[in-house]
């Protein structure tokens, strides 16, 4: 599966240079890792959003958000996808690369 390079771009400018961060192939798509920790990515059009999985019912509120689910029916808590519309606008993008941020450095490094 292809991904959409231009979020990529974005989410790289809006991620910065940061110690820890690495970048890697995954889900078929493209991840960002915080010291060892996926902290977002982009899978075909959307956004790949890992969260602390308490808030991910509140996330899934959130207009352009759904379930992201590779395991054919029982979804990941803590893991959402974020659609083109909802990513648009810099500050909803913002919004995003925070969130999976600041869950990523909540973990122990790997």
């Amino acid at each position: 599966m292809a991904f959409n390079e231009k979020l990529a771009t974005r989410i790289r400018k809006r991620l910065g240079k940061r110690p820890g961060l690495t970048e890697k192939r995954m889900f078929g798509g493209l991840a960002f890792l915080l010291h060892g920790n996926m902290c977002c990515g982009v899978h075909g059009q959307e956004m790949i959003v890992r969260l602390d999985p308490e808030d991910t019912n509140r996330a899934l509120k959130q207009p352009h958000t759904r379930v992201f689910d590779l395991s054919g029916g029982r979804p990941m808590k803590g893991w959402i996808l974020v659609q083109p519309p909802g990513l648009a606008r810099s500050d909803g993008l913002a919004k995003w690369v925070t969130t999976s941020l600041k869950y990523a450095a909540s973990l122990p490094p790997k």
